[in-house]
């Protein structure tokens, strides 16, 4: 059995940990937003046409804020065309998915969805087509009590208090050439600075995330984030990172290294904005936004038989497996592990395109990767400890990388967590740690996810297949603890001090 070590201590904290970091996104793409999260016709429906369904899977998963309308759609997306009454909403090309946009489902829509959904928008401008002036007028729209055009426009609408939105993302992917209206680093970083200053001067409350890379293997990445910070440092708060893995060549050891690849990014990034922050002598700092981030690679092939031009196809629908599992859950143990510069992170997406939630007309399912991300969203709150890993390595495309991702949060009430994955894919692993500076405690809870098959799915006849299951073997003695994480696994051990009473006995 393969022995590891963890060492921490109360008084090194990384960072506190934002709850956005446990964000979604919701594209007009496939089927997210039709039959999706908006089925008008569906015996799950309620009065608005929202899937009931669907609404009790996101408010169990714990989303606090869902990215909104895009993605590639927002660079060609006229918000105008979503709002008002339905029958005088134009359908439009998508140039971004080839499709047919009905536009019956819009911004107010979302706002109204988001509400009975327990969480908060992250809205997106269109700067790939549009510009500063239409991104100046929809924060006019959702955040002017009334009196002015765009205010009194969305009162017509039968919403008569703002929206208030106070997250907004200037643009996406401008680096990427799929694009529509792709720019180079200094036009987007221009662009990004005007549509920042003009909208903050409509709502100086506002929070803006500039676009960074679309990926780490992007031709141009690094100099794109040193150039747009250039031009827009003063202007925005953020610096969004996206990233996908794929397991494309079955190589399931690398696959689940593709963690050390993760972090590499978001330490890369937070480098380039830090030499910014230097060359230009500014005391603010830049944190991350990584609004995109999944397993994505299943659906690639099926993906390219849809014929053009069609409404909401089966489009980018990922049937997820437990090693895409173990992958989720290494990815966001990386986030926390960067918890003092990452404060917004979207699993992308969050129904039926590439998410932990599927739907058809029979019902709503839990994807595998909806397990590892509701049980670190409900756990992963308070401050992260600066968590040092010694375990075996091995070698792999992203380099030398641990058989163990690993990260202890401590909350409020100082109880702990431990989030841990073993990607060894044959080998127990015997974890120890020291927690002498936290006497009297012992293991609250423990939860398992494992499976002896690494491709075992979840459908709608078995939901269950890949689920969390109690663990065992996890103990505290004599202030050291010790448990064995089974090959291949996902745990979460909770540990709290003996005789602590509920928090609100």
């Amino acid at each position: 059995m393969k022995k590891a070590r963890l060492m921490i201590d109360r008084y090194f904290v990384t960072g506190e940990v934002d709850k956005r970091i446990y964000g979604s996104f919701i594209e007009h793409l496939g089927r997210a937003v039709y039959q999706g999260i908006y089925q008008p016709k569906s015996p799950f429906a309620d009065e608005q046409g929202f899937r009931k369904d669907v609404i009790g899977l996101v408010r169990e998963l714990g989303v606090p804020v869902v990215r909104y309308p895009g993605g590639n759609f927002v660079s060609g997306y006229h918000w105008e065309d979503g709002v008002g009454p339905k029958e005088n909403r134009p359908a439009r090309l998508d140039l971004a998915w080839r499709v047919i946009e009905s536009n019956q489902f819009g911004l107010n829509e979302f706002m109204d969805w988001a509400r009975k959904a327990g969480t908060a928008p992250m809205m997106a401008v269109n700067l790939g087509t549009r510009g500063p002036e239409d991104a100046k007028n929809l924060v006019e729209y959702c955040n002017i009590p009334k009196g002015s055009l765009y205010s009194d426009l969305r009162r017509s609408h039968g919403y008569q208090e703002p929206h208030n939105i106070k997250l907004w993302c200037l643009g996406n992917e401008m680096d990427g050439p799929w694009q529509m209206g792709h720019k180079t680093a200094a036009e987007y970083g221009r662009i990004a600075a005007e549509a920042g200053r003009i909208m903050r001067m409509v709502d100086p409350d506002i929070e803006l995330v500039a676009c960074g890379s679309s990926g780490l293997t992007m031709d141009t990445f690094g100099y794109w984030e040193d150039q747009v910070l250039s031009e827009c440092y003063d202007q925005v708060d953020y610096l969004s990172l996206h990233q996908y893995y794929g397991n494309r060549e079955d190589n399931s050891a690398d696959f689940l290294g593709s963690t050390a690849s993760m972090d590499r990014f978001i330490r890369s990034v937070v480098a380039i904005c830090d030499s910014v922050r230097a060359k230009k002598r500014k005391s603010k700092k830049i944190c991350l936004s990584f609004d995109e981030w999944n397993v994505w690679y299943h659906s690639n092939e099926e993906d390219k038989k849809i014929p053009a031009w069609t409404s909401a196809p089966h489009q980018l629908e990922d049937v997820y497996n437990f090693e895409d599992a173990l992958l989720v859950a290494g990815m966001m143990i990386t986030l926390l592990r960067h918890a003092d510069r990452v404060k917004i992170a979207c699993l992308a997406q969050l129904v039926n395109v590439i998410a932990p939630i599927m739907t058809s007309d029979e019902g709503a399912w839990k994807q595998t990767i909806y397990y590892p991300f509701a049980l670190i969203s409900r756990y992963g709150r308070g401050q992260v400890l600066d968590t040092l890993v010694d375990a075996p390595r091995y070698e792999c495309s992203h380099g030398d990388v641990s058989c163990l991702d690993a990260v202890f949060v401590m909350d409020e009430e100082e109880g702990l967590t431990l989030f841990a994955v073993n990607k060894d894919l044959a080998e127990d692993m015997e974890l120890t740690c020291d927690l002498r500076q936290f006497p009297g405690f012992r293991v609250k809870e423990h939860f398992v996810l494992a499976h002896p098959d690494l491709k075992a799915v979840n459908t709608r006849e078995h939901p269950d297949t890949v689920a969390p299951r109690a663990g065992t073997g996890a103990n505290i003695a004599d202030g050291r603890l010790t448990a064995v994480l089974g090959a291949k696994s996902f745990h979460v051990i909770r540990l709290e001090k003996a005789g602590c009473a509920p928090k609100h006995a």
